[in-house]
């Protein structure tokens, strides 16, 4: 398909320019005639002399920005604001991995991390621990099973290999990790065979200080810069790096104490006798910040028995329980659950403790806009504490200037807050990075859907000047040229060339594979400003008293749904929306997941509510898995593409919604269903993300290569699912029902959900239903 051009409305009048250069302009050596007849708004057309076109045409394809390559003119400056989210490297499919908060560690099937892996201890974004190897006479132990035992804990069984003077399997080892005020490990041995033997210990530990976002590319060499103070005597290994006013250190104590430092290595000489036993108990320090969550506190047999003092299962005791008829769905349901708890974050803001999602490990335990903000919309269903979090974090670091390197503007909400060196010392600008153009509409939609299940007028009062920032960022600075949409083009020489939630470098595609040029406006990114103006309108009317902004938000509104129906509908195949906008004001027509988005927004009218849905459960779209992201008819189509063709169980999620918010409630359960099976081959854990491959001709689901897992929006998604099945809503201070639980499921109860301070119980099987204040 060739591109569509746009029959334009006209701009508003009156708007200038925000801020910043024409992102297109025109050089003394490039200037020719300008059509002043314009399509679009107010801006006039080039058109070249012809004898120009072809030199011109090609200097734009080369010069102009596309989200391949959005700071052409910043090149002399050596980009590596790439996502990083595209292709972290492989983890081993038997790694073990242990959070809390913002700290994680990564370790192979030992519990062994080797030096130049990817494994690490890692806190607020810098890896304390590179080097972690546990040996015996100088041989690494044999792993007979290790695994996670809670998601900060994690246990492991190993013996020796054949060595001189030590018979394979004569030395058994036991090694119990977990993340509380510090990392705790205790090493045990047992010796097993008739002769006393002597043992060399050694565990040889380093660290490196590579900024996270070095270790899925390259950590820059600073051991020159790392002192060391080691102590045999106290037990103490200890490693300091410091650069200007960035300051790391690991310290490392070992009890009992080692007989010798050897290097960056503790060593004990071991004399076992038959029959022996031996221990030794191990910690990492952490220092605190953001993201820090309350430890789990106790000692070694407490944590492993679950009799510890463990804030995470306080959080656990307050979710309402889920039941049903579908084994599946339960088990489903509990790791959701699980995770959520485990991806929590925790900072204080305006002198209040508040918590929210993360958006997943290993990469992503910080915090995020637009994944945090779903993720919090998602656990509504389970209680209101990490969408207040969300909300009162991020209003806390909404933009307030305008700054080219960060992408800030005054009342935008973030794209990602991250802690370490390059952050800190100006190299990368994630101190927070605001390079995401739908992460403020989505907090005005929380907002809403956090007043609807609480009535809490007095936080959305609060955040009133925060709502209406937001507002102002839509207008002035989000619809950079006037002509009513929200586009994105990042000024940054790190920034993101997507700012969407296809935020890959190819995620936003013509039909035919060609990259748009920038700025860029996708369709679901109006989708939510448009569901953010009625939100907000509805508040306006509500617990901010002001009616006359709640017309003007209508009215916007309105005129927003007039324009976007008309610019981004294609007829062609079927008719469908196209994913964008681009800089020359073609539409981008590849069909994408995109309009389940635009479904759960409500800006697609009645009559287009059903095309729609068929488009995305065409079997181009629905591969018996999910709803892929891309066509299977699309030139970029990759059934294993980041964004081009797999499929994201929190795509899947809104859609769901949105199908069931125009009455097409089979094939949201159809969506539904598809991806609670496919969560069975994940151990009932869906992944960020899922190949695009016909479920006819694959045995399973296959994961993306490189998905988070846990990742918090799949794993809320499930949450999304239950409300979808059971049609629940939040009117006039009740929780209402309307159900469609397929047979599959069977029967659904839920006892004790938490909504406007209230505890409700409710239960639904097919299409019957009922909701009902628990008892006390």
């Amino acid at each position: 398909m060739g591109r569509h051009r746009l029959a334009r409305s006209p701009g508003r009048p009156g708007r200038r320019r925000p801020h910043g250069p024409d992102p297109h302009p025109l050089t003394h050596t490039e200037q020719g005639v300008v059509d002043c007849r314009a399509p679009l708004g107010n801006h006039p057309v080039r058109v070249m002399p012809s004898d120009n076109l072809c030199s011109y045409g090609q200097r734009m394809a080369d010069d102009r920005p596309t989200p391949a390559d959005p700071t052409p003119h910043l090149a002399a400056a050596k980009r590596n604001g790439a996502r990083q989210r595209d292709l972290p490297p492989e983890l081993d499919p038997g790694s073990i991995a242990v959070l809390s908060g913002a700290t994680f560690m990564y370790s192979d099937p030992v519990g062994d991390i080797p030096v130049g892996s990817i494994g690490g201890l890692v806190h607020l974004d810098t890896r304390l621990l590179n080097r972690w190897m546990l040996t015996v006479n100088g041989a690494p132990l044999l792993v007979l099973r290790s695994g996670t035992v809670d998601h900060y804990s994690a246990e492991f069984y190993l013996a020796n290999p054949e060595l001189p003077d030590l018979p394979a399997d004569a030395l058994t080892v036991r090694r119990r990790r977990y993340l509380g005020d510090g990392v705790h490990e205790r090493i045990e041995l047992h010796y097993s065979a008739t002769e006393p033997v002597r043992v060399e210990l050694r565990l040889g530990v380093g660290s490196d200080f590579a900024d996270l976002l070095e270790i899925k590319s390259g950590v820059r060499e600073r051991a020159e810069a790392i002192a060391r103070r080691h102590r045999a005597d106290s037990g103490r290994l200890l490693f300091r790096y410091e650069n200007g006013d960035f300051v790391a250190q690991t310290e490392v104590h070992a009890s009992p104490v080692p007989d010798r430092v050897d290097g960056d290595d503790f060593v004990w000489v071991l004399e076992l006798p038959a029959g022996g036993d031996w221990c030794v108990d191990l910690k990492v320090s952490l220092p605190p910040g953001m993201g820090v969550v309350e430890p789990v506190r106790g000692d070694f047999e407490d944590v492993f028995r679950h009799s510890a003092v463990d804030p995470a299962a306080r959080w656990r005791s307050v979710v309402g329980r889920f039941s049903s008829d579908s084994n599946l769905f339960e088990q489903v349901v509990e790791q959701t659950l699980t995770d959520l708890v485990a991806l929590r974050l925790e900072a204080e803001m305006n002198g209040q403790r508040v918590a929210l999602p993360a958006a997943g490990l290993p990469w992503f335990l910080t915090f995020f806009g637009r994944d945090t903000l779903i993720t919090a919309y998602q656990t509504l269903l389970g209680g209101p504490r990490l969408a207040k979090g969300a909300l009162v974090a991020l209003a806390g670091l909404q933009g307030r200037k305008v700054d080219d390197f960060t992408d800030e503007e005054p009342g935008k909400i973030l794209h990602e807050v991250r802690n370490g060196e390059l952050t800190r010392t100006g190299q990368r600008p994630y101190g927070p990075y605001y390079g995401t153009a739908d992460a403020t509409q989505l907090w005005l939609i929380l907002l809403s859907e956090y007043w609807r299940f609480t009535h809490d007028d007095e936080l959305v009062r609060s955040l009133r000047p925060n709502a209406l920032a937001a507002l102002e960022w839509i207008d002035r600075y989000g619809d950079r040229d006037g002509d009513g949409y929200v586009e994105y083009l990042t000024r940054s020489p790190e920034g993101l060339g997507n700012q969407c939630w296809r935020d890959s470098w190819d995620g936003v595609r013509f039909s035919d594979g060609r990259l748009p040029v920038l700025p860029i406006a996708t369709c679901e990114i109006q989708g939510y400003t448009y569901d953010a103006k009625l939100r907000l309108a509805e508040l306006s009317e509500g617990p901010l008293d002001d009616p006359d902004l709640a017309r003007r938000l209508r009215a916007d509104a309105e005129r927003l749904r007039a324009a976007f129906n008309r610019d981004f509908w294609v007829e062609e195949r079927g008719g469908y929306y196209a994913v964008g906008i681009d800089g020359d004001k073609n539409r981008i027509d590849s069909i994408t997941s995109n309009m389940g988005h635009l479904l759960w927004s409500g800006i697609v009218p009645e009559e287009r509510a059903g095309q729609a849905v068929r488009q995305l459960m065409a079997d181009s779209m629905f591969s018996g898995w999910g709803i892929r992201t891309l066509s299977m008819d699309e030139a970029a189509y990759n059934p294993i593409g980041y964004h081009l063709g797999t499929v994201w169980p929190h795509d899947n999620s809104i859609a769901a919604l949105g199908m069931a918010r125009y009455g097409y409630r089979e094939e949201a359960n159809r969506v539904c269903l598809a991806l609670l099976e496919a969560a069975k081959a994940f151990s009932f854990r869906l992944p960020e993300a899922i190949a695009g491959y016909q479920r006819g001709r694959s045995t399973w689901p296959v994961q993306y290569p490189t998905a988070c897992s846990p990742q918090a929006w799949a794993a809320g998604a499930p949450l999304n699912f239950l409300r979808c099945m059971l049609g629940l809503d939040a009117i006039g201070g009740k929780l209402v029902v309307d159900p469609q639980v397929p047979k599959e499921i069977g029967r659904i109860m839920i006892s004790g959900a938490r909504a406007f301070g209230r505890h409700w119980d409710i239960e639904a099987v097919g299409s019957t239903g009922y909701v009902r204040l628990a008892e006390p």
